[in-house]
């Protein structure tokens, strides 16, 4: 969203460099393959890394117009545009983007404390990007969330934590506090901080009672109970961000 909104001028370089700190205090960024190197003038992996200012450069030289947010699991792995490195790294990190304009994709990763290294590769054709719209996924995170809720009802999930709803609370309270981009859709950020929300639903959920140990049967059910939920909070994420990015760019091609 940052990346989008930058590049067409609703956002500041230092805005979009702020923006990166509550993920990691050092961002480093490298290319994976000559392609990548030569196009945007990066340094390969394992030389010394560029900063994301000189990402930032390469980016409008190339003629980057947006990113659109990939967010793949196993079994799951729409939008990385069949097998490659690009998406062997992304589904490893569980989170990628790819650079719209080009034919160029970004997966991070973290390799030391608060540093987090992006790295950049070229993609032999740019990956086909299912469209969700925000009322669907918001329709789809709702959905999952009442039928989710009533199956982990039915298993006893929040048996032994008396305190489970204060529990909610500290985690909730404990997330980052964002930024976001002026001019930031308001749709997209509910949409957002909902899919934040159920997510912390989500890792509570899928841990065992404390002082307590599933039986086979018991983890599998959860977990079964948990995977559209799971899939929704991913959904509803790409859905937001993308619809963001699209925006900041409508509102460009406007002016």
């Amino acid at each position: 969203m940052w990346t989008a909104a930058w590049l067409h001028g609703s956002a500041a370089a230092d805005d979009v460099l702020d923006a990166l700190q509550p993920w990691g205090l050092r961002h480093e960024i490298v290319a994976a393959d000559d392609e990548a190197a030569e196009a945007l003038e990066l340094p390969m992996d394992g030389e010394s890394p560029a900063t994301p200012v000189q990402l930032l450069g390469s980016l409008r030289r190339c003629g980057t117009v947006g990113a659109r947010l990939v967010i793949p699991v196993a079994g799951d792995v729409r939008g990385l545009g069949g097998k490659s490195e690009f998406a062997s790294a992304a589904l490893r990190a569980g989170e990628a983007a790819l650079l719209t304009g080009t034919r160029f994709g970004v997966v991070p990763r973290v390799v030391a404390d608060q540093v987090l290294r992006w790295t950049v590769f070229a993609l032999g054709t740019a990956p086909v990007l299912e469209h969700v719209g925000l009322g669907e996924a918001e329709h789809e995170l709702s959905e999952a969330l009442r039928t989710s809720a009533g199956t982990l009802q039915s298993l006893e999930v929040a048996r032994g934590r008396p305190g489970v709803r204060q529990e909610l609370r500290d985690r909730l309270a404990k997330l980052p506090e964002l930024e976001w981009p002026a001019g930031m859709p308001q749709r997209a950020l509910r949409v957002l901080q909902r899919a934040s929300e159920v997510d912390t639903i989500l890792a509570l959920a899928a841990e065992d009672e404390p002082g307590g140990a599933l039986s086979s049967s018991a983890a599998s059910q959860r977990a079964d109970a948990l995977r559209p939920l799971d899939t929704a909070v991913r959904t509803a994420r790409r859905a937001a961000v993308n619809e963001a990015a699209r925006a900041f760019s409508d509102h460009a091609d406007q002016h």
